[in-house]
């Protein structure tokens, strides 16, 4: 019996033996072996998904043979936890036993969106809603300008903010389960960064009270000029009409006033209808500013060209005429404007 009993124990022995050499001999097959494609696929892992779930849907793509050995390595190199969210490209010769690493490094897919210098809080929002990728968690458009602008400050922690202006125009790239909340998070973080870098660096003795007064003047600058070199002229215009206790008398603004309804034309009723941001009928700043800005402009505000001009026109090619005094400034309003 005790004989019996010993050939049985060496037997299982044995076969134990043989199981685990061959288990090993396949894991170590199964994590050398390419996955299963011919050319590369996009892959991607949803928040929230553990290494057992990634391996599922690995084997459910057909990428992957045996998810059980992708679970074994997860955990016998402790990097269950390591696994990024995101889209990723998974080329054709990629080892299974590299999946691990690939995922851990988060080297995700990059999609691209621009926040455009000169557009308004509305017309960034309306190009948002289409960008590529971005998970949309604030309200839709339906719900109007100032419930989105409202939800979304809030949303980011700055609630007591007017939305326009404050997100910085650049191209962001981002992975695909960004939210809407997240870029734009993102893109006031950095409209705060270079403003404060900028105020840092100003030109002493500017009539600008704050980084947020120089963020709306900013605003108007972008709106007057694309062209960069007319910047800091057009900006040392405006600071000196405001140290002269002048208006600014700039279109934009009026134009900013009448909001979404613009239709294109500015009319001289335009310019006698008081609204918070006619700089025709009040003085100084308007409330907020008016549009979203870049760096060049913010830098033009607070080092502006020092000049005796007060007044500039559209040559109607996108450069303006500078003039000293208004008998100059009507005469180059008539030869490029009324004439034209």
């Amino acid at each position: 019996m005790l004989r019996a009993l010993s050939w049985l124990f060496g037997l299982f022995t044995v076969i134990g033996v043989v199981a685990a050499a061959y288990g090993w001999h396949d894991y170590q097959a199964h994590q050398d072996r390419a996955i299963d494609t011919d050319e590369a696929v996009s892959f991607t892992i949803e928040r929230g998904w553990s290494a057992r779930r990634v391996s599922r849907e690995l084997a459910a793509a057909g990428l992957i043979e045996r998810p059980l050995w992708l679970d074994v390595q997860a955990r016998l190199d402790g990097k269950a936890a390591g696994i990024r969210s995101g889209e990723y490209v998974l080329e054709p010769g990629l080892r299974v036993g590299d999946l691990l690493d690939v995922f851990a490094d988060g080297k995700t897919v990059q999609y691209a969106h621009t926040i455009i210098e000169g557009d308004a809080f509305w017309q960034m929002m309306a190009r948002l809603q289409d960008a590529p990728r971005l998970v949309h968690e604030l309200p839709p458009s339906e719900a109007g300008t100032a419930a989105r602008g409202e939800a979304l400050m809030t949303a980011i922690g700055h609630p007591e903010l007017h939305p326009e202006g404050q997100f910085f125009a650049d191209t962001y790239r981002f992975p695909s389960d960004t939210t809407d909340i997240a870029f734009l998070a993102r893109a006031k973080r950095q409209l705060d960064r270079v403003l404060a870098e900028e105020w840092e660096a100003r030109d002493e003795g500017l009539p600008l009270a704050s980084p947020y007064e120089a963020l709306i003047l900013a605003s108007i600058v972008e709106k007057e000029t694309a062209l960069a070199s007319e910047r800091p002229l057009i900006a040392g215009v405006f600071l000196s009409r405001l140290v002269k206790g002048m208006r600014l008398q700039t279109d934009p603004t009026v134009i900013y006033g009448i909001g979404e309804s613009f239709d294109g034309d500015i009319r001289r009723r335009d310019l006698r209808t008081d609204t918070p941001y006619n700089t025709y009928t009040r003085g100084g700043l308007p409330p907020t500013p008016i549009a979203m800005v870049g760096r060049e402009a913010i830098n033009a505000v607070l080092n502006p060209e020092s000049t005796d001009k007060l007044y500039f026109v559209s040559r109607g090619d996108g450069s303006h005429q500078f003039s000293q005094n208004l008998a100059d400034h009507e005469a180059a309003v008539r030869k490029y404007q009324l004439n034209r």
